[in-house]
């Protein structure tokens, strides 16, 4: 399969792997605490992640030698842990799963067009376009009707 065709279809899978994840955590953040979930979540993860790593690891590309990993790279997971932590307690909530999933997005998508605009972190500078501002305010919109239309 092609590159331009299998990876819109991964990216689109992660987004189904996201929101059953964030759904199952709420639900079990019920019976718990959103903390205490988040912690049962993390550990899951954590020993399927080793898992997969054992599984694979001959097949991964080496690290580049020569180059340093800048030390914010380490930190993903501190915003992972409070994006589960925060979704336990917004899905439990009269905004739901649809609402929370939604304005998730357009946080992502607002970061995604901060980071790009000043070219953030490493990664190469794009402007923002009137058609990123148009899009905007579809995404802000359509936030709107899915929350109100509850």
């Amino acid at each position: 399969m092609k590159k331009e065709i299998l990876l819109p279809l991964i990216a689109l899978f992660s987004g189904v792997l996201l929101t059953l994840m964030i759904m199952s955590n709420s639900y079990l953040s019920t019976f718990t605490s959103p903390l205490h979930a988040s912690w049962l979540t993390h550990g899951t993860g954590a020993v399927v992640a080793l898992i997969i790593w054992l599984t694979v690891k001959t097949h991964l590309p080496q690290r580049r030698a020569g180059k340093k990993i800048p030390l914010w790279c380490y930190l993903g997971g501190i915003p992972g842990a409070f994006t589960v932590l925060l979704a336990a307690v917004t899905v439990n909530s009269p905004l739901s799963l649809s609402g929370s999933i939604v304005l998730m997005l357009a946080g992502q998508i607002v970061t995604g067009l901060i980071i790009d605009h000043f070219g953030l972190m490493g990664l190469t500078r794009r402007k923002v376009t009137g058609r990123d501002g148009l899009t905007l305010l579809l995404l802000f919109s359509g936030c709107i009707l899915i929350i109100a239309g509850k």
